[in-house]
């Protein structure tokens, strides 16, 4: 009678630990599919913002190249 109740309590703890392990494993993946999403998301809005910079530059690069070749000639 006392295996039986010992063997009763070590499984009903031992599936209760793994319940719990298992909502805490679940817990922690979608907190990093969430920091790992938001993070994406702020990285192509840094690329994109980059970009734009880039080409901003490369537009004003060229407007002052073709002044300065106005004003020698």
């Amino acid at each position: 009678m006392f295996r039986t109740r010992l063997f009763s309590f070590a499984f009903g703890f031992s599936v209760t630990g793994a319940t719990i392990a298992h909502f805490v494993w679940k817990d922690l993946w979608s907190s990093h599919a969430a920091v790992s999403l938001q993070t994406r998301e702020y990285y192509d809005a840094l690329e994109r913002r980059i970009a734009r910079l880039e080409s901003e530059a490369v537009q004003g690069n060229e407007e002052f190249q073709l002044a300065v070749e106005a004003e020698q000639s």
